[in-house]
This record gives structure tokens, sequence and C-alpha cells, in this order.
């Protein structure tokens, strides 16, 4: 399954609080694209699919679809804040390669 750190939840519950309208939770899916073949991507979202996989921790509640999670079941997600920026971040088990930027893979 899919890991939050302290840092992701945090961030999403930020982010969800900061919406401005009724938010069920952050979707993270993956598709085709990016320098490196795979990238993901993410959003906030008001209506879930009844066929997506639902992870929750603190009450905040990550939603995937079934065809993502074969390319991040065991990633960590986390966010960083850094001399260069903040965002998300993915350690991905499954991740053959990466690009530099952290948000594509193969």
């Amino acid at each position: 399954m899919i890991q939050l750190t302290d840092g992701a939840v945090n961030a999403v519950r930020s982010a969800i609080e900061g919406a401005g309208q009724p938010v069920e939770g952050l979707r993270i899916m993956v598709e085709a694209g990016g320098c490196a073949g795979m990238k993901y991507m993410m959003g906030l979202v008001a209506d879930v699919n009844p066929s997506d996989i639902v992870v929750e921790r603190d009450g905040v509640k990550v939603y995937v679809d079934e065809a993502s999670l074969l390319h991040l079941e065991g990633t960590t997600v986390d966010f960083v804040m850094g001399l260069e920026g903040s965002g998300f971040t993915f350690d991905n088990p499954k991740a053959t390669a990466s690009c530099s930027c952290g948000k594509s893979f193969s």
C-alpha cells in the first residue's frame, strides 16, 4: 500500500482546509508521460470513484485507481521544504529510473 509521511499528511490537510470548497481528499495517479516514461499526478477531489482504493492516515484520505496502484504499491509520499522549493516527493520501490525532478519514473 501507499505510505504518507507526517509532512505529506500535514501538507494535504492544509491544502484541503484552504480549498474553499468541499473536498474528499487527494487523488494520486500515474499517467504515461514525463521525461522518464511515467509521471505522478496529484490533485484534490470532491467526487470519488467507488472502485478507488482509499488510503487513510490521521483523517486524510488518498484515492488511487487500481491501474495506478500497480505502479505505486509500496511508495512513500513525503512533502519536503528546501532551498530550491517545496513539494511532494515519491520514494517508489517499483521505479527502475527517474528524472532529476522526481516527478517521473520508469
